[in-house]
């Protein structure tokens, strides 16, 4: 709901204090300053809002004034120049609440603090007794308001009772005691500055005079407030507008991933087939290259006790070391021919659920390719130690052969070294690649997480939607059901425990279901006026509502429950004579209903206080009656025909478009919310 961020205050002042401001220092006269009481239309002497003293300590030039004690009357404050006569109006503005450039004595508050001290204090008892007083029970027959200035110019409330018990610190509740005894200290009617009297006397023009009758009628600060009311109500239609506006293209998009994610299915039985293709070729290596190892080994093992054959066995060795080579590119060939099949088929996979499986696949390709390598390391390390012992052995059997012969042998050692040397390097460039695809799988898996919140987002708006449009096709045989699925079979239970005896009185609701309209264009209204009261319960007692809580507990396993209120049944109606309002032309939420029940009126008069709150259609018309500074007698507050909630000095604007519970057309209600399903169905 948007808020007025400016009150509006009321025509005609009934309980203020009026002092006039003396003139201080080397611009004060020697004439005297009075200071009038308020005047109280309904007492003869005042008794709420009165200053009956003050005190100032450290303001401006004066270490100590007061305290000074006024009378319930008329005061005069007479003195020298110097005396203070000025700085106890100014304090007065000031202590409660004013501005310092109201006071037209400086632009700051720390102007306020005597030269040389750390702050000032201001201290202000109004008089609270009569039937018009604020708060009696807290604060007594008088309200002490202190205030303190510090040099920075900050300061600080207390609010205290008559006896000296702090109640509060807080600004808002010096407002609300301003507000309830209706003074203005920003009002030159209120308080009238020498300054503003000054300017008022000279000058001449009927258009300053005019300016004068804006400012201390507040019609002029009233005007800015309808402007910035009304600026700010553009704006927020427009952002409306615009959020319903990327509510339908996010529905659409959804819609259209939900397409290209059926119309790719048929591609996760090609992705199984290339992972078990995979799988095949990371087993295939290994097994060739243990049928190549085997008889290596076997001649080799033949071959120790004839040096003779040796230079044939390294030649043999080195042939079935090229093939193996050989046989191994070809498998990295096939290895890349299928990973460019997959990047050609990439392209067309861009739903969400395409997209998940791409990233798993390359995490397990990753996960094999890992495996292999180091299936082929721990066969290149048994390779490098049966080869070190093999030309260990050859270099003790041939020490006794031809120099010739030992230099030829050793060059060939020294090839089968640097051989060796190469597939280690091999080894430690495939290592740096399984790093590179460990990353490349972390971010892929951090892309999946984020889109899939996005769907999950994306569906549970949607089952929102079909949710609440189950219930309102449910609500064509049954009203009942418009409070919910759960609602008929807690109702059932309840009968079935008041049948039983476990109930005292049977517990009374919805109260929503057990009202009715005499206007049905009022329903959004009576509505937001009622809020969560419209799926609540009454219990006469606390027992009753032990039992229905248990009961609520089968029905409710997820979400909010109803509200359960707790008052002893009375089957008459309230007196409300006194407190009700009665206007000629618009009626009250308790005169709008049909309430066959007393115990569902009294519950709502209790509750919500119906029979105070008007119900006008129209909302200027609601506007010219609630702010218009002389509200209808005991009205708190109105309703318009949108939902739109009007205080006396401030409006709430209703987010609600429709009426749930107490439409009469269940047909356009449903029709309401197909609207908002694109491409969807509705069944009729």
């Amino acid at each position: 709901m948007s808020k007025r961020k400016h009150s509006s205050s009321a025509g005609t002042s009934q309980k203020r204090a009026r002092p006039a401001q003396p003139e201080e220092a080397d611009e004060e006269s020697d004439e005297p300053r009075d200071v009038h009481p308020a005047h109280n239309t309904h007492l003869t002497s005042g008794e709420v809002g009165i200053i009956e003293s003050i005190s100032l300590k450290n303001f401006m030039c004066h270490a100590l004034l007061g305290p000074f004690t006024f009378g319930p009357n008329v005061n005069f404050v007479v003195g020298n120049n110097g005396s203070g006569k000025s700085a106890v109006l100014t304090a007065l503005i000031v202590g409660l609440g004013g501005k310092a450039h109201a006071t037209n004595r400086g632009s700051s508050l720390k102007g306020f603090v005597k030269e040389g001290e750390s702050s000032a204090d201001v201290s202000i008892t109004l008089r609270n007794r009569g039937p018009d007083a604020f708060k009696p029970e807290v604060y007594g027959d008088g309200i002490i308001v202190d205030q303190r200035i510090s040099s920075d110019g900050v300061r600080s409330y207390k609010l205290k009772s008559k006896t000296g018990n702090l109640v509060s610190a807080k600004k808002e509740e010096l407002i609300a005691l301003l507000d309830h005894f209706n003074i203005q200290v920003d009002n030159p009617v209120s308080i009238l500055t020498q300054e503003m009297s000054k300017h008022f006397l000279q000058s001449k023009g009927e258009g300053d005079k005019y300016k004068f009758f804006m400012k201390a009628t507040q019609l002029e600060q009233m005007k800015e407030d309808y402007t910035y009311i009304m600026k700010t109500k553009t704006v927020t239609q427009n952002n409306i507008e615009k959020h319903e506006e990327s509510l339908d293209d996010l529905k659409r998009q959804y819609l259209e991933k939900e397409d290209k994610f059926k119309s790719l299915a048929s591609l996760d039985e090609m992705h199984d087939k290339l992972e078990e293709l995979k799988h095949q070729m990371a087993w295939a290596l290994v097994t060739e290259i243990e049928k190549q190892l085997q008889p290596m080994r076997e001649r080799i093992s033949a071959e120790e006790n004839g040096t003779v054959k040796f230079d044939q066995k390294i030649e043999e060795w080195k042939g079935k070391v090229v093939e193996a080579e050989r046989k191994y590119k070809a498998y990295f060939d096939q290895l890349e021919s299928v990973s460019e099949r997959v990047q050609v088929l990439e392209p067309q996979c861009r739903s969400l659920k395409e997209e998940s499986q791409a990233k798993s696949n390359a995490c397990k390709a990753a996960e094999a390719a890992y495996h292999r390598n180091m299936t082929n390391l721990r066969h290149l390390e048994k390779d490098k130690e049966q080869l070190t012992k093999r030309i260990n052995e050859l270099k003790n059997s041939v020490s006794q052969s031809t120099e010739a012969d030992r230099l030829q042998r050793l060059d060939r050692i020294n090839r089968l070294q640097q051989e060796l040397q190469a597939l280690r390097d091999q080894d430690a460039t495939l290592s740096q690649q399984q790093d590179q695809f460990q990353q490349v799988i972390g971010k892929y898996r951090e892309e999946v997480a984020k889109l899939r919140r996005e769907e999950q987002d994306l569906q549970r708006q949607t089952e929102a939607k079909r949710r609440d449009l189950r219930d309102m096709q449910a609500s064509r045989t049954d009203k009942i059901k418009r409070f919910g699925v759960q609602m008929p079979g807690l109702l059932a239970a309840i009968d079935d425990a008041h049948r039983k005896g476990q109930f005292k009185e049977k517990p009374i609701g919805p109260l929503g279901f057990c009202i009715r309209l005499r206007d049905p264009i009022l329903a959004l209204a009576i509505e937001s006026c009622l809020k969560a009261l419209m799926n609540s319960f009454c219990c006469d007692n606390y027992r009753d509502e032990k039992i229905l809580q248990a009961i609520m507990s089968r029905h409710y396993n997820q979400g909010r429950r109803p509200q359960i209120i707790v008052g002893e049944f009375s089957r008459t109606l309230y007196n409300i004579r006194d407190r009700a309002v009665n206007h000629p032309e618009f009626p009250t939420v308790l005169q709008a209903l049909e309430i066959e029940d007393p115990v569902v009126a009294n519950c709502l008069i209790d509750m919500r206080g119906i029979e105070t709150i008007l119900l006008i259609k129209n909302n200027s018309m609601a506007r010219r009656v609630m702010q218009s500074g002389n509200p209808p007698k005991n009205c708190r507050e109105a309703f318009t025909q949108d939902g739109d909630q009007v205080y006396m000095n401030r409006y709430y604007s209703c987010d609600q478009k429709r009426a749930l519970y107490l439409s009469g057309d269940v047909e356009e209600e449903i029709r309401f919310v197909c609207h908002f399903r694109m491409h969807g169905s509705c069944s009729q």
